[in-house]
């Protein structure tokens, strides 16, 4: 139950170049450079609603049970089917584009997303503190 709450943007590692790659448009990455993303998550064991409240009331909800395929949503709106896993205390899915973790550490979740360019690897950490 340690994911229950919600939790707001405190810091954003490698935002732009990671949404750039994954195809967000430029004045959407502008828009989210600085937003306080919330982000409330309903834990009850295995089972998780999943929300985020992005700008211009863009509202994404995925809402899955850990090792069971479920329908997901990415940030840009694409659906697609997905198995959220739980390694050593993270979450772990693999989107279209890129690969998510989310952790609560030191009492902050962080989510870290991974997609790969042909240059190496970006990686974007958003940490949050619970609000």
């Amino acid at each position: 139950m340690a994911f229950n709450g919600k939790w707001e943007t405190e810091s954003q590692d490698g935002y732009a170049e990671f949404c750039k790659l994954i195809g967000i448009p430029d004045d959407v990455i502008s828009k989210g450079r600085d937003f306080k993303l919330v982000t409330e998550v309903i834990q009850n064991g295995d089972d998780f609603t999943w929300i985020q409240y992005y700008p211009n009331n863009h509202v994404v909800t995925n809402k899955f049970i850990v090792g069971k395929e479920s329908d997901m949503e990415t940030v840009g709106g694409k659906k697609f089917k997905g198995t959220v896993s739980m390694e050593g205390g993270k979450l772990a899915i693999s989107f279209p584009k890129y690969h998510h973790t989310s952790e609560i550490s030191g009492g902050k979740l962080v989510e870290t997303s991974t997609a790969t360019a042909a240059s190496g690897p970006v990686v974007f950490v958003r940490t949050s503190k619970k609000i």
